[in-house]
């Protein structure tokens, strides 16, 4: 039964060809794995993350600048193997990987470890080895894993991680002889979870916190930059009632926030009567303070002080920014 079925998974994949030259030896699972998780282009400018001024800098260091100053960054100041970041949920760590690929020109392969699991005992570790077979391929790349935390939990995690330690050692030594850059970058809400094996690996670990008054004051703006505001908005005072609220939060409230001009348009109507409204009558429907303060009142934040002092406390004890 499970060699049929095994059969079955060899000849679904068999003719599927991987988009560039690969000469690896699981020619199958690199199709797959680039149809999962490939991503050339992903779109985020640095302009697109509001505020985190010190993890730009960090990740300007330890991936932007080695690739444009290669010669550069020899022996000692050889690039950093693995950067960590981490930090409540919904505080842009994913926005940044894009963001840093982007602006490097790198291809982006966003890993969520469940794509890295196999069917089979063993393809797990021969995925992770296919996937920086991959990476080399369309090299510079960026492997991004979130929830990276994820595989220090079960066997078959342990077994995947071991192999992913290997591969993690060998990128210094593959950057610097193919000239091919792989760079990995991992993200995880759980830092704690992780053990000392990969933590050393992890060479850099930045904590990526709540947004602070001026940051939210620039994730509202950004959020807002194509809707008409009424001239009483008060960005500053949004920004000021919404301390402890991450970025995610910030922007469920401009979103809710933009909706209620149309809520209060389509108030009593019925479904015909909705449908004569031109959209261009819509679409001109400022969002008023009043909504502002309204969504506040509505949406609560989703991260508690414990959280925070959670990454806080782990970053006292083996931060490395």
């Amino acid at each position: 039964m499970k060699k049929q079925k095994l059969e079955n998974y060899q000849n679904a994949v068999k003719d599927v060809k991987s988009k560039v030259k690969y000469d690896g030896s699981h020619p199958e699972l690199a199709a797959r794995l680039e149809k999962e998780i490939l991503d050339t282009n992903p779109g985020v400018k640095w302009d697109d993350v509001a505020g985190l001024s010190d993890a730009k800098r960090i990740l300007q260091e330890t991936v932007v600048l080695p690739l444009f100053m290669p010669e550069y960054f020899q022996r000692i100041r050889r690039p950093w193997r693995g950067v960590l970041m981490f930090g409540p949920p919904g505080t842009g760590k994913t926005l940044l990987a894009k963001a840093v690929a982007t602006e490097c020109g790198m291809t982006f392969m966003n890993i969520s470890c469940s794509s890295l699991f196999g069917n089979w005992y063993g393809e797990s570790e021969r995925l992770t080895r296919c996937l920086f077979e991959l990476a080399r391929a369309h090299a510079p790349t960026m492997n991004f894993i979130d929830d990276i935390d994820s595989l220090c939990k079960h066997e078959t995690s342990r077994r995947l991680k071991s192999e992913l330690l290997v591969q993690i050692d060998g990128l210094n030594n593959s950057n610097s002889t193919s000239g091919k850059m792989v760079t990995l970058l991992a993200a995880t809400n759980f830092p704690g979870n992780l053990d000392e094996a990969l933590r050393r690996r992890l060479e850099k670990r930045i904590y990526i916190p709540l947004p602070y008054f001026e940051t939210r004051k620039e994730l509202i703006q950004i959020n807002l930059k194509s809707i008409e505001l009424a001239p009483e908005v008060d960005i500053e005072q949004v920004a000021q009632k919404t301390e402890g609220y991450s970025g995610d939060d910030l922007t469920n409230i401009c979103r809710d926030a933009s909706l209620n001009g149309m809520r209060q348009k389509i108030a009593g109507k019925t479904i015909h009567e909705i449908k004569n409204i031109l959209k261009s009558e819509m679409l001109k429907i400022p969002v008023t303070m009043e909504d502002f303060l309204e969504a506040v009142d509505k949406i609560k934040p989703t991260v508690s002080s414990g959280d925070i002092q959670r990454h806080e406390k782990w970053y006292s004890e083996f931060g490395s920014s």
